[in-house]
């Protein structure tokens, strides 16, 4: 069980949970999780939370492969009037931003976002890690190799578990000694890495548990799904829904999803499996 502080309010993970993502841009590389006008913003968070989120993920630039970056004054007008819509209408939701901004990150979080999620571990912006620590909020921790824009031209391993786990066993030292309190893991999937590194690492997944954090786990509707399956980034729900039930098997906490009905309901299944047996 695992407890994380999110500004004076505990959320509490004894059994795996599920977030949902909401991208305020028009470029990230699923489109049915794109989001502009804060009716849809507000339809989606309401159906999501409805069908079991406990987290609402949002990013306001995509991180897919190849993709440009946007500046932080863009992400932030993108962000803030959707996290205090979502906040204002669902107070007792939990919000997640996605950046690896500073400023963005301090706007957000007086906004009403309850936790940082940075896809570069603190590697794009010098400022995002003491942020975060005097925010006093949870940090989602996540392995990437190289940057976005070149992440996957033939990125390449010796052992890419095990390389993944001394990133984050370092970065994780790194950020306790920054004064951040509550971490949560993330292995990256699809971020710098081949589909093959991809499979590996949620093969191992639970060497991860030594970290004796949360294990976040984001593969929803990736490459790595629907190049294997001979398919699209559309038509990838079932295959994620295979993928995300053996990260539950192999020790994941949560779930970062585009379909939360799907996601809420192998938790259930995967978790009266597992109590029964």
């Amino acid at each position: 069980m695992f407890t994380l502080n999110c500004k004076g309010r505990l959320l509490t993970i004894d059994s795996p949970i599920v977030m949902g993502v909401i991208n305020i841009n028009n470029d990230s590389f699923y489109r049915g999780s794109r989001h502009f006008h804060e009716n849809d913003i507000l339809a989606t968070a309401e159906k999501m939370l409805g069908d079991g989120a406990t987290i609402l993920d949002i990013g306001g630039q995509s991180t897919r492969p190849g993709s440009p970056q946007v500046a932080a004054e863009e992400e932030l007008q993108r962000v803030v009037p959707a996290i205090e819509a979502i906040q204002k209408r669902f107070p007792h939701a939990f919000i997640s931003v996605d950046t690896y901004y500073g400023k963005v990150a301090k706007n957000a979080v007086d906004a009403g976002a309850d936790m940082i999620n940075d896809i570069s571990a603190g590697n794009m912006d010098d400022a995002l890690i003491d942020t975060v620590a005097a925010l006093n909020v949870p940090y989602v921790l996540m392995h990437m190799k190289g940057v976005q824009t070149t992440m996957q031209q033939n990125p390449e391993y010796g052992d890419v578990t095990l390389e993944v786990l001394d990133f984050l066993v370092q970065k994780k030292a790194l950020f306790q000694s920054k004064g951040i309190k509550d971490i949560i893991i993330d292995p990256g999937y699809g971020f710098g890495k081949t589909i093959q590194h991809n499979f590996t690492l949620l093969k191992n997944q639970k060497i991860f548990e030594m970290l004796d954090c949360p294990v976040l786990t984001g593969i929803s509707r990736k490459s790595t799904v629907y190049k294997t399956l001979g398919t699209t980034a559309e038509h990838a729900l079932n295959g994620t829904t295979v993928l995300n039930t053996i990260a539950l098997l192999n020790g994941t906490n949560i779930l970062r999803v585009h379909d939360v009905k799907e996601a809420v309901e192998a938790v259930k299944l995967v978790t009266s499996c597992q109590f029964q047996a």
